[in-house]
């Protein structure tokens, strides 16, 4: 598209409105969405699950295909691409000096069950698009990723650059943005489009340690020989199973529809010669929002808690498991940690993985803090509520720091404006999460989009979905946040 050669004469909020209709009517083109879900799809084909390290794919295959991919559409639209050791890639506005940095991830959680969809085949259906990524964090970064090319064709008056860097490790410790700031400096601005509008300027910090117990093996009946649950740390586990030995399925089945009753969860159980399996099925959802699942193995421990075990080294985990952590207690209660502030929220608590044999456990959890924990509150008063169940915490976990960036910062109030101005919210405020994005450890850096109130991206859950006018009016917000921050 030729430039239209827009130039400012205006300053501020007139400037801003000036924009905006040039801005909306780009956007307003119907090639404008056949471009963006386009992009989107190419991007979702490619399954970008962690995988084992290989030469050139420090992250595996998956994630270095989708970087490739992702560099490939970078240059077909016009942009001068960087390749980081496939670590991560970079697309630059201009040639200026950065002053913004576009933080959005192409790797992506598994699938899981439950799918209605291919998972890796991005569906269009009635103004929404269903598959892998599209909303964490795939579209999004397509949204900025057009957002740079709309300032561009627009004609923007832009004095610095705007980069956008496409990582490939985000959902597995972020180490490839900790490779890049290893080597580059941060930018006075920094934002990443995953997570919600209008503005996250408040992060949780996050503890998760492994804990477990041994003892000695029992032939005690009945007893839980085994017991399995959940995939991932950051995860809702919904899934979870068990195997019961010298119990049968007329044993525990009226235990299992009481449960089902009061949890939500579904269980079914399969009779064998020696026992029983149990299998029960939750509902996944993100860590930072554990209220949005069903925890299949906090929902199994319910059941458990109501049979007739034996006095062993497996019933007396099982019990003080389901003391610790009973359902629905998803703000830590039981284990003592429960706390909230006015400005962070409260904390919140995954029940995340747990593996239980004959002669011991191992187990995790995910906590996102607010600003008022401390190491008494939160570590000290989990150890100490383990130790009373002869439960030890392995290693020296840390707690990571809560991530804040002031509400009156030059980048949360124009980034609030830019979202007000194709909203139409009056006065929008910014918000906590307990979920950690790329910036969590980005100096004055905050989370913008592309999740409008009100809307479930299922997010790390099954059919994931994205809203084709939202990642349209996202990409808008963009086009404006990017003119803004680097005119």
């Amino acid at each position: 598209m030729q430039s239209m050669g827009i130039r400012p004469v205006f300053s501020g909020k007139e400037e801003s409105i000036m924009y905006q209709k040039e801005i909306e009517a780009y956007w307003n083109d119907p090639a404008r969405e056949r471009e963006l879900v386009a992009a989107i799809s190419r991007l979702v084909g490619v399954k970008s699950v962690k995988g084992e390290a290989e030469p050139g794919k420090p992250f595996g295959p998956g994630p270095a295909a989708a970087l490739t991919e992702a560099l490939s559409l970078c240059k077909e639209l016009g942009f001068a691409v960087t390749d980081y050791d496939h670590y991560v890639g970079l697309a630059d506005l201009n040639d200026k000096e950065t002053r913004l940095h576009i933080l959005g991830h192409l790797d992506v959680v598994g699938e899981g069950s439950g799918w209605s969809t291919d998972p890796y085949t991005c569906v269009e259906r009635d103004g929404m698009l269903y598959g892998r990524g599209v909303s964490d964090d795939k579209g999004p970064v397509v949204c900025a990723l057009l957002a740079m090319k709309a300032v561009r064709e627009l004609g923007l008056p832009v004095s610095a650059n705007a980069r956008l860097i496409l990582g490939t490790d985000e959902e597995s410790g972020s180490a490839d943005i900790a490779y890049y700031y290893a080597r580059e400096p941060y930018a006075p601005y920094a934002f990443t489009p995953d997570a919600d509008f209008p503005v996250i300027n408040i992060e949780k910090g996050h503890y998760h340690p492994d804990f477990g117990a041994r003892w000695e093996r029992s032939g005690a009946l009945p007893r839980v020989a085994a017991m399995t649950g959940g995939f991932r740390q950051n995860v809702v586990p919904p899934e979870a199973e068990c195997m019961i030995l010298g119990l049968f399925d007329r044993d525990v089945q009226s235990a299992c529809d009481e449960v089902a009753r009061t949890t939500g969860a579904s269980f079914l159980v399969n009779g064998s010669a020696s026992g029983c399996h149990i299998h029960c099925e939750g509902k996944n959802a993100h860590a930072a929002s554990p209220d949005d699942g069903i925890n299949a193995i906090a929902a199994l421990l319910e059941v458990l808690a109501r049979l007739p075990l034996a006095d062993c080294g497996s019933t007396k985990a099982v019990r003080a498991l389901h003391t610790l952590f009973p359902f629905g207690d998803n703000r830590g209660k039981a284990l003592g940690i429960a706390q909230e502030d006015a400005e962070s929220g409260p904390l919140t608590l995954n029940f995340a993985l747990l593996t239980l044999t004959e002669t011991g456990f191992t187990a995790k959890f995910d906590v996102r803090f607010p600003i008022c924990a401390t190491e008494e509150t939160c570590k000290k008063a989990c150890e100490a509520a383990f130790a009373g169940y002869g439960i030890s915490v392995t290693g020296d976990p840390d707690m990571t720091t809560v991530h804040c960036v002031p509400r009156d910062s030059e980048l949360v109030q124009t980034l609030l404006r830019c979202y007000a101005d194709y909203t139409g919210v009056e006065n929008p405020q910014p918000i906590a999460i307990g979920g950690g994005t790329y910036v969590h450890d980005i100096p004055g850096g905050v989370a913008f989009g592309c999740d409008f109130p009100g809307f479930d991206p299922k997010m790390h859950a099954a059919d994931e979905q994205a809203s084709i006018p939202n990642l349209l009016l996202s990409c808008k917000i963009f086009t404006q946040a990017i003119a803004e921050l680097c005119r």
